[in-house]
């Protein structure tokens, strides 16, 4: 009897085993295929756009030094709200023309800020809003000083509305 215990527990380790080895080499051959699959043509692979190229370039957070603080108006009491930003940028050059224009960037925001009202920043689809707003206008500022868009996205770190 102990004998046939030991046999029924082998062969659940072996079938245990075999079922691993298939998963494994059914994950590992359709990873291999997606790997290896190409329907891309070449045409289209040698084509490489200014996007394309800043997309390879590592990401770096340039911190304004000091938070946003503006008044917005509402329909029944005016508020006061606090961001505190970072702007995302790819590449070396990127990063040291953001930091070289801080005061710019910094007065661009405080402009578009300045532009918004209570019911836009209550929903968070305001705040996203306000957020491409932002990027949108300091592109453009940047893009006047030094000839390229040197910001790809602008982020609230800290956003408090009183």
């Amino acid at each position: 009897m102990a004998d046939e215990l030991q046999e029924t527990g082998k062969k659940k380790k072996l079938i245990i085993i075999i079922v691993a080895v298939v998963v494994l080499l059914i994950g590992g051959g359709t990873a291999a295929w997606f790997m290896m699959g190409d329907d891309t043509p070449a045409a289209v692979e040698s084509v490489n756009t200014p996007a394309q190229a800043t997309k390879t370039e590592p990401a770096y957070y340039v911190t304004l030094p000091q938070p946003f603080i503006f008044n917005v108006t509402g329909d029944k009491r005016d508020r006061l709200v606090q961001v505190k930003v970072q702007l995302m940028v790819r590449g070396d050059d990127n990063e040291s023309t953001a930091k070289q224009h801080v005061p710019l960037i910094e007065s661009t925001l405080l402009q578009t800020f300045g532009a918004a009202t209570v019911e836009e920043l209550r929903t968070p689809n305001g705040r996203v809003e306000l957020r491409e707003k932002a990027r949108e206008s300091v592109q453009g500022a940047l893009q006047k000083v030094s000839g390229r868009q040197v910001v790809e996205r602008v982020l609230f770190t800290g956003f408090v509305m009183q």
